[in-house]
């Protein structure tokens, strides 16, 4: 696309510190923010956001060490309590200055709200979510389901998701598949085109071979989707655990 926008903006709404260490060994990787920042055809501008300080100050000082001479904001604090100040951080898009923006969502639960995604899709925005299904929703699916949690509630933006399970249940549709599919319908009334299922990448553990979550895309462009495809020819099913941020 850094032919055809006139700017474009990467943002990522959990950043970390910009290393991650593989849980259990002494392995460490690079992260998404830096990864973005060190692509061989850079975005013109990045936005960072993270609630924990002293990880954004770790993000910080590897940014101006990896990429000093980037355009980046940083954005301290919880996304979905900050989502005013993300937006605002995005440049302004114009029929002369065409803006473009992928958003990169990759919380450690369901903790992302869609009321914050809907902010966001005010802009030109596209998605790439984490959707923490079995990692979290499934596993902590007894408490979700109480009348007393929010959390579904927040992540899909309905009140009236438990009516939906109560016949998805009785066709037995597992809890995972459900939730998926209730958030790619609330994606579609932002005007985002609907993802199946299938075309949400399942990465699983390696050591159990177990379900752990999906990536999903959603855009409101089918070339968005034509590129989606080709990245899930050649990704891969498994993944080793990396959710422990580096200082």
């Amino acid at each position: 696309m850094k032919d055809k926008w006139d700017e474009r903006v990467y943002i990522e709404l959990y950043a970390g510190a910009g290393y991650s260490k593989i849980r259990d060994t002494s392995i460490t990787i690079v992260g998404s923010p830096l990864q973005a920042l060190t692509l061989e055809h850079p975005f013109d501008k990045y936005i960072f956001c993270e609630e924990q300080t002293d990880l954004l100050e770790a993000l910080k000082a590897r940014v101006k060490r990896i990429a000093p001479s980037a355009d980046v904001s940083y954005v301290p604090g919880d996304c979905n309590e900050h989502v005013k100040e993300i937006c605002s951080s995005i440049p302004l898009a114009s029929r002369e200055h065409t803006v473009l923006s992928l958003c990169f969502v990759d919380p450690c639960d369901i903790g992302i709200k869609f009321e914050t995604l809907s902010a966001l899709s005010t802009r030109y925005v596209d998605f790439l979510v984490l959707l923490a299904l079995h990692m979290d929703a499934n596993r902590n699916y007894a408490h979700y389901i109480r009348p007393e949690s929010v959390k579904v509630e927040e992540l899909l933006g309905t009140k009236t998701w438990r009516d939906r399970w109560s016949v998805a249940q009785s066709d037995a549709v597992p809890f995972p598949r459900f939730l998926a599919q209730e958030f790619a319908n609330s994606m579609a009334t932002l005007g985002y085109l609907p993802l199946p299922l299938y075309k949400m990448k399942e990465v699983r553990s390696d050591e159990k071979n177990l379900p752990l979550y999906h990536l999903a895309l959603f855009s409101r462009s089918e070339r968005a989707y034509k590129f989606w495809d080709e990245v899930l020819k050649y990704s891969t099913d498994q993944t080793r655990c990396s959710r422990r941020p580096c200082h």
